[in-house]
């Protein structure tokens, strides 16, 4: 059992007298001139800006409501010589965050400290036990980051406790806030800051930015810090327009020219070219290991190693965040294959318009990946449970065009905590509730969900003959990076071509396909292209049989040499796509 065909959804073309005129202007292919027009760049001036982003760019912090608050309390905190507690999430995107601020703040006070929860045994979000432990240990501020927004009750017992709070969160907050001393959150409904779209971590640079320039800092004191911003932003999928494209832009500079030691250690362990990271790189070698601390062990390792000064440190706590990650996914396959099987065989709680498994003895650092795996599968939205500290606790993950937080938030009196993002979430709930929680869910996104949002699309933004991947395309194309959601990888669509005989599967068990293609009507150029789980055309292909191709384009480095390679979304018999 697997998903439908997708669709190919060629995007229509943008105003044809506006690609024309940008493509004069700026002296590049049509086909380049109207991805620009595509990503609403219309104007020599947009591409300018598009091109070169710049720091000098980024949004006055102020413009963020309760900044002056938070900053003055910060400054009152280091004044005085109080202890503070940076306290995050255990992903990337917390622990980053924590990282960055705790590195600030060090520069002028020893008596900062960090936590991270235990994702077992405290869960989500700022807990009781670490109120208690800063109470125990005479802390009189703690800024939460990637969390705090829905802490109402956990601020009282803060504000009790004579513990002022400074929340930095990105995720979307409910009708009442928590009464901290600041809360920033771009997403709040009376927050009228120009960018809405900020991770975590970059809440984090905002406050951090806010402090500097009301309290006379350079900015170049905070540009060594722009490395963990594009680690957090790539790995927590925000879009990369705005100031995440700026951040981003800026912090892969960083991380290829001078990054910090705990990431050239995790670099290493991955295997990567120094000077050639990429977002992908983060998306699927950096920011998964950073995540497997917190997930099969504790965050607080990632925090440990990206504040670590010196190499043999880092070094140290990279392999052993490593070997988590290695344990990561030994555990992530086998409950990956126990849970297909559950649906497949008819044993999961609902699979009619969404996919619900449960079992109470999984690992619960891993099943928002397994949600992740199953929606590929079967592309419905998902949510994959198991039990800790009593309750049914997990993860929920969507497709394309689907609000899975609605759906959930529907079901909200049924659970005891919850909160994520439109397109992921987490929930958690007693057993009791599992029946019905199953059951509205169900009758909800079968009520809401439409039968576009069930069905796979690859969305194609142009037609590209061979013949225009030249050198001067390739060199244009580079420079739209950083991809990453609202600003993707552009994908093309190429009719026509052909193995030149050396296709071959590959990977373990051979599920990958790699070929050298040809264009019917250029028959002297051949292409590199890599399938990924695409092995099933191998036979049509070796046949000769000619096919309809939709990629991107990537640059491959290996051993000091780059080539130029086609990453394939789909293949399809020629026929069927006119």
């Amino acid at each position: 059992m697997g998903i439908e065909e997708r669709q190919w959804n060629l995007i229509q073309a943008a105003d044809e007298a506006t690609v024309n005129r940008l493509s004069v202007e700026l002296g590049v292919d049509r086909v380049l001139a109207q991805l620009l027009v595509q990503r609403g760049v219309a104007t020599f001036e947009d591409a300018r800006s598009f091109f070169r982003p710049s720091l000098d760019k980024l949004h006055d912090p102020f413009l963020m409501k309760d900044m002056d608050k938070a900053v003055v309390r910060i400054h009152e905190a280091l004044e005085r010589g109080e202890k503070i507690l940076v306290y995050g999430d255990y992903d990337v995107d917390g622990t980053t965050a924590v990282a960055e601020v705790v590195i600030f703040l060090k520069r002028f006070s020893q008596k900062v400290s960090y936590y991270i929860p235990d994702r077992y045994d405290e869960g989500y979000g700022l807990s009781y036990k670490a109120l208690d432990w800063a109470s125990d240990n005479q802390f009189n501020l703690v800024i939460t980051l990637d969390c705090g927004i829905k802490a109402t009750d956990k601020v009282e017992y803060a504000r009790a406790k004579g513990i002022d709070v400074i929340i930095c969160d990105h995720h979307l907050p409910e009708d009442e806030l928590p009464k901290a001393v600041a809360v920033l959150d771009p997403k709040r409904t009376d927050c009228h800051y120009p960018f809405d779209d900020l991770c975590g971590c970059g809440v984090g640079f905002k406050l951090l930015q806010g402090y500097a320039q009301k309290y006379g800092i350079d900015f170049s004191v905070l540009e060594p810090l722009l490395d963990l911003q594009v680690v957090s932003i790539a790995s927590d999928l925000v879009s990369m327009t705005g100031e995440n494209r700026i951040l981003a832009y800026y912090g892969l500079k960083r991380l290829n020219e001078d990054p910090r030691k705990g990431l050239v250690a995790m670099m290493g362990l991955a295997k990567l070219d120094p000077g050639h990271v990429t977002i992908d790189d983060i998306v699927f070698k950096i920011g998964p290991r950073i995540n497997a601390a917190g997930r099969m062990e504790s965050g607080k390792l990632a925090v440990d190693l990206l504040t670590a000064m010196d190499e043999r440190t880092a070094k140290l706590i990279a392999e052993k965040i490593n070997d988590n990650n290695n344990e990561r996914k030994s555990i992530d396959r086998e409950i990956t294959q126990e849970a297909l099987s559950m649906v497949q065989e008819g044993r999961a709680l609902e699979t009619e318009n969404v996919t619900i498994v449960y079992n109470p003895t999984w690992n619960k650092g891993v099943v928002g990946i397994v949600a992740s795996r199953l929606v590929e599968a079967f592309y419905k939205p998902t949510v994959v449970l198991t039990k800790s500290n009593g309750m049914v606790t997990g993860s929920a993950r969507s497709v394309q065009g689907f609000d899975l937080y609605a759906s959930i938030e529907s079901c909200a009196d049924l659970l005891e905590n919850f909160g994520g993002h439109v397109y992921a979430a987490g929930l958690t709930m007693k057993e009791e509730h599992l029946e019905e929680f199953c059951r509205r869910m169900n009758s909800f996104v079968s009520d809401t969900i439409t039968s576009e949002e069930l069905t796979p699309v690859v969305d194609i933004d142009a037609r590209l003959d061979f013949s225009q991947i030249t050198p001067k395309f390739l060199r244009i194309l580079k420079q739209f990076q950083p991809f990453g959601p609202g600003n993707s990888n552009p994908v093309f669509l190429t009719d026509d071509v052909y193995d030149a005989g050396n296709g071959r599967r590959v990977g373990a068990g051979g599920v990958h396909l790699k070929l050298d293609l040809i264009q019917e009507s250029q028959p002297y150029r051949q292409i590199g292209a890599i399938g990924f789980n695409m092995a099933q055309y191998y036979d049509f292909i070796k046949e000769g049989n000619p096919i309809d191709v939709c990629y991107s384009i990537v640059e491959n480095f290996y051993r000091g040499s780059s080539t130029v390679q086609l990453r394939l979304k789909d293949i399809r018999e020629r026929e069927e796509f006119i």
